[in-house]
């Protein structure tokens, strides 16, 4: 795929299955994720890879999260089970750093953006991803949990697997529309 196609048909691919990335197509998509941009170079991105009985225990401290917040018996059960949509989840996590002149909200998007180029590196392989928050993005127990300090803060979760289905290729954007010249 050249980087024309991989630009202009990227999507999300939420329904995945087995098998997960294989070895080299795991380290091609998190090469990829390490090339952002990264103003100062200080790489403010951790990659935290569950698979196989990792997703167990991702679920698990889903379900710890979900509990402590008193969420109803049908949501934990629910939040057991979110890892186990793909077979791999990558957590892409800010590791915030004081810096003179690279604010927090830099470092924040420089892992966004990692997230994004991994997804990519998926889909240019003939993987599929879909990259997700949600709550459990923004939980303290979640963080505490993966091992995250207070100051660091995850920007997503990247499922990672093979299409389940073929998803029909969604029309082109203008980016005009969004456009505006001063």
């Amino acid at each position: 795929m050249d980087a024309s196609e991989l630009l202009l048909t990227r999507q999300s691919t939420p329904r995945l299955t087995l098998p997960a990335p294989s070895e080299s197509q795991l380290d091609f998509i998190l090469n990829a994720g390490a090339r952002v941009p990264d103003h100062g170079a200080l790489t403010p991105w951790e990659f935290i890879i569950a698979a196989g009985d990792g997703l167990n225990k991702l679920g698990e401290i889903f379900v710890k999260a979900a509990s402590a917040n008193g969420a109803e018996e049908a949501f934990i059960t629910k939040a057991k089970g979110m890892p186990h949509r793909a077979p791999m989840v990558i957590t892409i996590a800010t590791k915030n750093q004081q810096h003179p002149k690279v604010p927090l909200l830099e470092q924040q998007l420089a892992a966004g953006c990692a997230t994004m180029a991994m997804q990519q590196a998926a889909f240019s392989i003939g993987l599929g991803a879909v990259w997700r928050t949600g709550d459990f993005a923004f939980n303290a127990t979640v963080n505490k949990e993966l091992g995250l300090a207070e100051n660091e803060q995850i920007v997503g979760f990247l499922y990672v697997g093979t299409p389940a289905v073929k998803a029909p290729v969604k029309p082109l954007k203008d980016g005009r529309q969004f456009a505006r010249f001063l």
